[in-house]
């Protein structure tokens, strides 16, 4: 059992080392000026949970408050959990005020959303930041988070953490398999401030190098939609990562195409395609191309790192990533790395 194996069963068990104990910023690393990262997360400190998309039930996420309960931390369960509008968390107005109110509650320190879904862009413009930019608190999520973590990255400089939310934490935990394991407890780990690295094999799809930048990114069809929007990523000088499931591999391809034409690829520091879910083709509508050569051909006049199967989106290996925070990113002939810096 390797060291990452051994820390995430300890922790899972219960039994946590020192460094598991320790809270804050463990990486050693300064935050750089103006960056805004919220406060790492120590025993006693409350977690909201609320649903700005989909609807879920109590029952559905009793699993992630007993574990977050058993890592030290509260729970504070939001009004619309339990509410349900059609697909929704319940209304606009509903799901508007549970966030609002989580985002200006100074007891919390973190808030996650319960699951994705649809929904966050209806109420985006509708959120006051005032008392969260004054006092900011990590929200987590991905999928329709992605709203939320491209909004704060480009209005406030803010980092969030993209992760996994309350409908993926295991009901029976002796049963969860150790990717399950592994992917929630980084949750813990980022919210903690231990420092996160992850890696992916060698691909001959790779485009190798050694880069350090700022990370964002998240569900690719999101950001395609939050394009000349007030959320609408700025990517220059970034490690962009990329995920997105259910998409058929035309519509990616325009993805893509709209990223380079609107110069979210120009100036990159990195790429990180994560997992890519595809909607087979109709029979007689192949498109012909894998998201591999999708994805070659728009960077194929830049120099920066790329990457492929990152353990990162609609899947079991959906690790937490910083967004909004420093980190390294490497592509050589034994795989890819991403190390966050603090």
């Amino acid at each position: 059992m390797n060291r990452k194996h051994f820390l995430s069963f300890m922790a899972m068990m219960g039994l946590t080392l020192p460094a598991l104990k320790s809270f804050g910023n463990l990486s050693g690393a300064e935050p750089e000026s103006g960056l805004k990262i919220p406060d790492y997360l120590k025993a006693g400190d409350t977690i909201g949970i609320t649903c700005p998309a989909g609807f879920i039930t109590m029952a559905e996420i009793l699993p992630s408050i007993q574990l977050m309960e058993s890592w030290g931390f509260k729970v504070k369960v939001g009004k619309t959990v339990d509410r349900r509008d059609f697909t929704f968390g319940g209304s606009d107005q509903e799901r508007l005020l549970d966030l609002q109110n989580m985002l200006d509650d100074p007891e919390l320190k973190a808030i996650m959303c319960a699951r994705g879904g649809y929904g966050a862009v209806r109420i985006i413009d509708q959120l006051n930041f005032d008392r969260f930019i004054a006092s900011p608190k990590w929200v987590i999520g991905f999928s329709d988070v992605t709203v939320l973590h491209c909004h704060l990255s480009r209005k406030y400089g803010i980092a969030s953490i993209h992760s996994k939310m309350c409908n993926s934490f295991p009901a029976d935990w002796t049963l969860a398999d150790p990717v399950q394991i592994e992917t929630i407890l980084s949750i813990r780990q980022a919210l903690s401030g231990e420092q996160l690295r992850y890696s992916a094999p060698p691909l001959s799809y790779n485009r190798a190098g050694k880069v350090e930048g700022i990370l964002i990114g998240g569900n690719l069809s999101i950001i395609e939609t939050l394009a000349g929007s007030k959320s609408d990523l700025k990517t220059e000088g970034k490690i962009l990562f990329l995920e997105d499931t259910g998409e058929y591999l035309y519509r990616i391809d325009r993805m893509f195409w709209n990223l380079k034409r609107t110069g979210k690829l120009d100036q990159l520091q990195g790429l990180i395609i994560g997992g890519f879910k595809v909607k087979p083709d109709d029979p007689g509508e192949e498109f012909g191309k894998t998201v591999y050569e999708i994805v070659q051909e728009k960077v194929r006049e830049y120099n920066y790192p790329v990457c492929f199967d990152f353990p990162v989106g609609h899947q079991r290996n959906n690790f937490a990533l910083k967004c909004g925070v420093r980190h390294t990113f490497e592509v050589n002939s034994s795989g890819s790395s991403l190390t966050s810096l603090y």
